[in-house]
């Protein structure tokens, strides 16, 4: 039993192939580079030498050059990481932020994020410029930060970075919460004293 499990490792993830959509040209240069082009931009990946990458009938396979745990985990990683520029280039990807807490605001102007998150000052967040930024107030309902890019490497960092700055906290819940995330409470000082 034991071996069967040590046998469950990214490379399985690796061996999937990738198909290309419509509208999305994919090319491997000589130093293994590979470059998505789609309706929404463009990008690139440099990949481990160790890793052969292959386009036929529009369709990308990945095989490693060698059957170590190293080149197993890296086989994994590329092909998530290319699978994930094919979505971006063509789909795209989406977070949706929002704010918990009494008097809580933002607002953008361009790639300028201006928050109010409860301290003695507002926080101004550059956002680059490959990621397009709304933000949405409607009365009753919590301020949100909506956040779109085809890069989901760059996206998830923006958003994590944005969080960062009032992460949720377990008492009251107050803070930058992901939509639908799920903010474990704690009970207070005065539950705990009854």
């Amino acid at each position: 039993m034991l071996r069967k499990l040590k046998d469950v490792s990214m490379s399985r993830i690796g061996k999937l192939p990738i198909n290309i959509p419509a509208g999305v040209t994919v090319s491997v240069s000589k130093d293994n580079e590979v470059a998505v082009k789609g309706p929404k931009g463009e990008l690139k990946q440099s990949v481990n030498p160790d890793i052969k990458i292959s386009i036929e009938d529009n369709v990308i396979t990945l095989e490693r050059s060698a059957e170590q745990k190293h080149q197993k985990a890296l086989h994994g990683l590329y092909r998530s990481l290319i699978n994930n520029m094919v979505i971006g280039v063509s789909e795209g990807y989406k977070i949706v932020q929002e704010l918990i807490g009494v008097g809580y605001k933002v607002s953008h102007s361009g790639q300028l994020l201006e928050l109010s998150l409860g301290y003695s000052h507002g926080i101004f967040f550059e956002i680059p410029a490959e990621i397009k930024v709304e933000t949405v107030t409607q009365r009753g309902k919590s301020p949100t930060i909506i956040l779109e890019s085809h890069d989901k490497q760059l996206l998830g960092q923006v958003a994590a970075k944005i969080r960062s700055l009032r992460k949720p906290e377990p008492y009251k819940g107050k803070g930058i919460r992901f939509q639908g995330e799920v903010v474990r409470r704690k009970a207070g000082k005065a539950a705990a004293a009854k």
